[in-house]
């Protein structure tokens, strides 16, 4: 499984080589090579579990070395030691395996990481001697004979062959990773980049929502501003009657003064109704233009309100007409990440 650092980039110290090579392809291409040269070879993961079918291995591994225990566990131990050897270079090992077949392991990397190595071999590059073959079959518990026969069957070729067929295995081996490598890196950014836009697209989309929020709540704001300067120039009419009825109530005072006045003794306490009846218009008036004059501090700021609320809710409304147009922009650009990334992943 391919797993991702936080950062969003690609494990390399969990790759697999499945991930970035078509097993099939390097089977196929693994199984011509090793007929054309007549060379066998096996493909192994990290771990040295073969992801491969064996190509053209020879009677004398296959069905005598590899044919008991012993055999069996020496090959593993030839095997891994060549493999982390080519894995400390980054270069393909040519060695002598225990059995004294010429072996070689070309590593597959990325980026200095090891993800599977390339075993082939099982051939010679000079004569077999007998002595040593026989004293082999003895320890692995195999018929001397046919031990001795086997080997004298084995493909023979000159040394530089076997270095190049190693450094041919690698070179291929190794762009097709790197090919592999490259296209998963493109799919992985494809895929963080769609998941990211689509991301920023759900949070413009909020934003968006809130911004319409904002213009509706600025509309409302913008009438009750209306109703309250309204309800200012009502407060002002009803004061103009209050300043209207305490004018004529001081008349009304003044003429009941003079009246107690001719009364005499007799309207002197009616004088005195009269004289606190045009007090207390007088006051009323007075407070009435104290009232008015509030008022109309309150319609001057209930203005400058007004004009700042037009121009917030004019902002408000230009910034919902853009998270619009950029939300439309990002669903596209949405689209086209999911269309690439679909493509990476073909």
């Amino acid at each position: 499984m391919i797993k991702r650092l936080n950062n969003g980039e690609l494990d390399l110290e969990a790759l697999e080589i499945s991930d970035v090579i078509d097993l099939k392809l390097l089977q196929t291409f693994q199984d011509n090579f090793a007929i054309g040269m007549n060379i066998a070879s096996v493909t192994v993961d990290r771990n040295g579990t073969p992801v491969t079918k064996p190509s053209s291995y020879t009677n004398f591994c296959i069905n005598l070395t590899q044919s008991t225990g012993a055999g069996e566990s020496r090959c593993a131990q030839s095997h891994k030691k060549g493999g982390e050897e080519a894995a400390r270079t980054g270069r393909p090992y040519i060695y002598k395996c225990h059995a004294g077949l010429i072996d070689f392991a070309a590593p597959i990397m990325i980026d200095g990481h090891l993800i599977g190595t390339i075993l082939g071999g099982q051939i010679l590059t000079s004569s077999p001697e007998e002595k040593s073959f026989r004293e082999t079959a003895l320890e692995i518990g195999v018929n001397q004979d046919k031990y001795v026969d086997a080997a004298r069957n084995v493909y023979m070729t000159k040394e530089e062959n076997v270095k190049a067929a190693a450094e041919v295995l690698f070179i291929v081996a190794n762009s097709l990773s790197r090919a592999g490598y490259e296209q998963l890196v493109l799919s992985n950014m494809s895929q963080v980049l769609s998941e990211n836009f689509s991301q920023i697209s759900a949070t413009m989309e909020e934003l968006n929502a809130t911004s319409a929020n904002v213009a509706n709540n600025q509309h409302n704001l913008n009438d009750e501003i209306t109703n309250v300067k309204n309800i200012s120039i009502e407060i002002n009419t009803i004061l103009d009657s209050i300043k209207s009825i305490a004018d004529q109530t001081k008349m009304l005072g003044l003429n009941a003064a003079i009246e107690a006045a001719r009364a005499g003794d007799a309207g002197r306490g009616f004088g005195v109704v009269a004289t606190e009846i045009r007090k207390l218009s007088q006051s009323s008036k007075e407070t009435a233009f104290m009232i008015m004059n509030l008022t109309g501090k309150i319609q001057d700021s209930v203005d400058r309100t007004m004009e700042t609320s037009n121009a917030t809710l004019e902002n408000a409304e230009q910034q919902s007409a853009a998270m619009e147009e950029v939300t439309a922009s990002l669903t596209e650009i949405a689209t086209l990440a999911e269309e690439l990334n679909t493509m990476t992943n073909k």
